[in-house]
């Protein structure tokens, strides 16, 4: 008996494959829990075998059923392969541009360069995503990646804009030292603020973690811009981007810049629409402008 299995029943197979279950299904369908059971009995029905096991635990994909999950998802890779290919062909910049970078960045760096290309280009709208998390530029969660890493993908491409380099920081009115001027790590006796445990991958994190005892760590923060609200209001000395903490005044460097800190600046894209004229024309702007501002960037001036 032939078939007749759509698309949208390899994604509804897939989904209950990956979730385990209906309910889990249906959310990440965005349908309700009675459709995903009724379509997956007709589908069993055509196709005259069971695609699951039901257990208490879940649902567990029969053999049938993880050839037709490993089908679907091949089947929306190109699909997706598609989608880039065509967002690649755009014949003029314009449409919306959608790019992920932190909120560090975007606040202290960007924010203006984005207003500037705006004014260069009012045909393309910029979508932004602010966030820690690194989102797949393969599956189009964005188009553009503004990110300090040491390791950007090797399936991306792009440039490396600087280098992001990190300094110790305090309050301008408390100064070092003359012990401290003399041996820095005498530092480790003061209090500390540092990045939290959700961001402690973060070089300057690991330093403060390695080397001060954790009775001198007076506060934790997840973001880098409390961070640095912290060592303004004196609560402790602790490691910033020199790019943020160069341009307060309230902040004075107690260190130079700590090579081991330091991480890659770039912006990249994925090579299918490397050359659609939005995202050409956004990357070529805002790559160019905050080459400009590369000395603030590396702590050199």
């Amino acid at each position: 008996m032939k078939s007749n299995l759509a698309w949208d029943d390899f994604r509804l197979v897939k989904a209950i494959a990956d979730q385990g279950g209906l309910t889990g299904a249906a959310t990440a369908l965005g349908v309700n829990h009675s459709t995903v059971f009724r379509r997956l009995g007709q589908i069993e029905e055509q196709l005259g075998l069971p695609l699951f096991e039901r257990h208490k635990t879940g649902y567990v994909a029969t053999c049938a059923g993880e050839e037709m999950a490993v089908l679907a998802s091949r089947m929306e890779e190109d699909v997706t392969a598609f989608d880039r290919r065509l967002a690649g062909r755009d014949v003029a910049p314009s449409g919306e541009v959608r790019v992920t970078t932190t909120d560090t960045l975007f606040l202290n760096m960007l924010l203006p360069i984005f207003a500037a290309f705006r004014k260069a280009h009012p045909a393309i709208r910029l979508d932004v995503a602010i966030g820690y998390q690194t989102l797949n530029l393969s599956k189009r969660d964005a188009d553009v990646a503004i990110r300090a890493s040491d390791s950007p993908g090797e399936t991306l491409v792009g440039r490396r804009l600087a280098t992001l380099n990190w300094a110790i920081y305090g309050r301008s009115e408390d100064g070092l030292t003359s012990e401290e001027a003399a041996d820095p790590a005498v530092l480790f006796k003061r209090d500390w603020v540092t990045l939290g445990d959700q961001l402690g991958y973060v070089k300057a994190a690991r330093h403060v973690r390695d080397h001060v005892a954790p009775e001198r760590i007076a506060l934790k923060c997840s973001a880098v811009l409390g961070l640095t609200e912290a060592v303004e209001q004196g609560i402790g000395i602790g490691p910033l981007p020199c790019f943020i903490a160069d341009q307060r005044p309230s902040l004075k460097r107690l260190t130079a810049p700590n090579p081991d800190f330091s991480t890659g600046l770039w912006i990249l894209t994925h090579p299918d629409i490397r050359n659609a004229p939005r995202v050409r024309a956004f990357m070529d702007f805002c790559g160019n402008e905050l080459a400009k501002h590369r000395g603030l960037i590396e702590g050199t001036g």
